[in-house]
């Protein structure tokens, strides 16, 4: 063990007559039936009186400096946590990572709250499931461990098995499957977009599109599309194919409402109501740039890496 972890936690030992009233960040006082919070590294902890979140001058107690704690299976890290005694609140700040068996995530920013497994990041967040492949970014996000429930904020993007999806909000929940963590819903709130690698194409790589205000897609136990709703002002292009799977045309259709249905991953059939409208480009078109709907961006530019 090394002479600052030892001093450390020296001074932790110090302020433990604290504990009473400042419980989050030590085990010593948690109660039998809750999870406990246990502070297991810190290079330094200051307390005192400053406002807290009320604007009220309270106690408080931080831990600085390659801060590591636990509650339950999560994992959390940052540069500084400030814990108050007036509510269920740690506030986080530089270089936060907060990781339990379901979903890795980062920010600069944050608040956990271990009453609730829940909380919010703000900055550069990125994050992913770390069973299903999908990863994520956003200026902002929020998270609730106990729902399985992941909102990412502004400008948000997530990446999926071939698919790209974007839009103001994204809302995404997780499920257990044999033992693991799968995604089975994402929301796409304002401005939604899905660009879905076609599986058929090989060069150049071609995406099927929809787009709409709002966007739905259900997902089964093996990851693969089973259902996609879009609402306002929905648009879909998608490549069709003969029975030999050769290239046949290209799709535009849109509507009010555009249902998309899936079996076994594969489009079965489209539902589209309310001033449909549809056109069928020729197979001269099948590569052209210029039928892509509005709006349509690549972005793996963007996509977050991770250290596995």
């Amino acid at each position: 063990m090394g002479k600052r972890r030892l001093i450390a936690i020296a001074i932790f030992c110090m302020l433990l007559p604290m504990a009473v009233r400042l419980p989050r960040l030590t085990d010593n006082t948690a109660s039998a039936e809750k999870k406990k919070t246990i502070l297991e590294h810190a290079d330094s902890i200051e307390g005192g009186e400053a406002p807290g979140p009320s604007g009220k001058s309270v106690p408080y107690r931080s831990a600085i400096g390659n801060v590591v704690f636990l509650h339950g299976k999560t994992t959390l890290k940052c540069d500084k946590a400030t814990d108050y005694p007036e509510g269920n609140r740690i506030d986080l700040s530089g270089n936060i990572f907060i990781k339990d068996n379901t979903v890795e995530t980062y920010g600069d920013t944050g608040v956990y709250r271990p009453d609730d497994e829940a909380g919010e990041l703000m900055g550069n967040v990125r994050g992913r499931v770390i069973d299903d492949s999908l990863v994520a970014k956003s200026k902002r996000s929020s998270f609730n461990q106990k729902t399985d429930i992941i909102w990412l904020f502004d400008d948000a993007v997530a990446w999926h098995r071939g698919r790209q999806l974007s839009g103001d909000s994204i809302r995404i929940h997780v499920r257990e499957i044999e033992g693991k963590k799968k995604v089975d819903e994402i929301q796409v709130h304002g401005h939604a977009f899905l660009a879905a690698q076609d599986t058929l194409s090989t060069t150049p790589a071609l995406y099927d599109q929809l787009s709409g205000q709002h966007m739905i897609a259900t997902l089964d136990d093996r990851s693969r599309l089973t259902g996609v709703t879009t609402t306002v002002k929905a648009k879909s292009l998608y490549h069709v194919y003969d029975e030999d799977k050769q290239p046949s045309s290209v799709n535009f259709t849109s509507g009010d409402v555009i249902r998309m249905f899936f079996v076994e991953g594969k489009l079965s059939r489209i539902l589209v109501t309310g001033r449909s409208l549809g056109k069928e480009y020729p197979k001269r078109l099948w590569t052209d740039k210029g039928i892509n709907l509005p709006d349509f961006r690549l972005r793996d530019n963007e996509k977050p890496v991770f250290r596995k």
